[in-house]
């Protein structure tokens, strides 16, 4: 598992195979997971290890994660990335 004082590599890690996915992830990385407590940094960098095709069909609301968390991380990063956009 990422370590959570490495943001370097945390943000190398938002670094996917589809261009969609580094969009969404890297922005939220980069001005939201400092903000994040203990418990949501580590459903985070649980969310970074699963695979780039389950990533993108939850992020595109193709399909749903089975895990709460990982389910509740990604709603929480579409939210937080969608105000930002907004201002």
């Amino acid at each position: 598992m990422l370590n959570t004082s490495d943001k370097p590599r945390l943000i190398w890690a938002c670094r996917r195979g589809m261009l969609e996915l580094d969009v969404i992830l890297a922005p939220f990385v980069e001005h939201e997971y400092d903000a994040l407590d203990e418990a949501r940094k580590a459903v985070f960098r649980r969310l970074l290890e699963c695979d780039d095709p389950d990533l993108f069909a939850w992020f595109m609301g193709h399909d749903r994660s089975k895990d709460a968390e990982l389910q509740a991380m990604v709603g929480y990063i579409l939210e937080r990335n969608q105000v930002r956009n907004q201002r």
